[in-house]
């Protein structure tokens, strides 16, 4: 049995656009069960090992959707209890992605916390 924690997630969602900004800002809302688990799975490692969160609790990460693999972080949202993952215009046109279109998620936690011993 692997003592290693879950540090990639994958999940299917919606792309949509955030409500009143004069840019267009598109997200992925990463499903509440997954944000679940990465809130408890991650942490970055600070001046002597302790664990802290970055701004906003901000979790950095790295996304896989079609080709386009980048580096970039999820956002707790509280009104919806999840994380939500902006996605770049970049990543957007090299994937050919939509607001309204459904895409398939790969999350790696950048610091993923280890098991306890």
């Amino acid at each position: 049995m692997s003592t290693l924690m879950q540090s990639e997630f994958s999940f299917e969602a919606k792309v949509w656009l955030y409500p009143g900004m004069q840019t267009a800002w598109h997200f992925v809302s990463v499903p509440k069960p997954l944000s679940e688990e990465i809130k408890e799975r991650s942490t970055i490692r600070g001046v002597g090992q302790s664990t802290k969160r970055r701004g906003w609790g901000s979790v950095p990460v790295q996304v896989t959707i079609g080709k386009s693999t980048w580096k970039t972080a999820v956002f707790p949202d509280k009104r919806s209890g999840s994380y939500l993952l902006p996605l770049k215009a970049k990543i957007r046109s090299a994937e050919d992605v939509f607001n309204g279109d459904t895409v398939f998620v790969l999350i790696q936690l950048a610091y993923p916390r280890q098991p306890q011993k």
